[in-house]
């Protein structure tokens, strides 16, 4: 069974675990099975449970958004990490606070900080990348997606600017899509 297989059967059974016993944290959720299974792409219990959670709860984010996160996740982990994590996790008090921001826009530090944590593995157990607010800032600042955020941020090799750059990018064509679509 291919990786993205056996990602979203462990997925769906969690979901459905979710709505049959009663919830627990991310570590004691998940089977050992499926444990292994996650480390293989560089991915904690936590970290899966945060979205079953808000999947089981919400409807958000969908099951293809969450495969294509693991996807992003997984390659850096094979290709940059070469399959070994090992850095030591943020406190959340390392993180930008939400109203700070880059060129006038609000929480972008924070979600650049949380991106980079999130490939190199070492988001607190507390912190989930693409939260509510995350998923708020991606759809109102361009309709970003998560996942070519994170690629995004991992091509950009630390320069915030990069970053800025294609924010302000997707912002400008969402803008000009929606002005378009007034016009009609």
């Amino acid at each position: 069974m291919e990786w993205n297989d056996r990602f979203m059967a462990i997925f769906t059974e969690m979901v459905t675990r979710f709505h049959t016993q009663e919830p627990v944290d991310g570590e004691q959720f998940v089977l050992p099975h499926e444990r292994e299974a996650l480390a293989s792409i560089g991915y904690t219990p936590q970290e899966m449970y945060g979205y079953v959670e808000d999947y089981a709860r919400l409807g958000d984010p969908s099951p293809g958004t969450i495969l294509l996160i693991a996807a992003a996740r997984r390659s850096f982990f094979l290709t940059v990490q070469r399959g070994m994590g090992g850095a030591a996790q943020l406190r959340e008090t390392d993180l930008p606070r939400p109203e700070e921001s880059l060129q006038d826009i609000s929480y972008l530090p924070r979600i650049i900080r949380k991106a980079e944590a999130k490939l190199y593995g070492t988001l607190p157990s507390s912190v989930m990348f693409y939260c509510a607010h995350d998923r708020a800032f991606l759809r109102t600042h361009g309709g970003i997606h998560p996942a070519d955020f994170l690629y995004v941020v991992w091509g950009a090799h630390g320069d915030r600017q990069k970053v800025i750059s294609y924010v302000l990018r997707m912002m400008k064509s969402q803008k000009e899509r929606d002005d378009a679509n007034s016009e009609e």
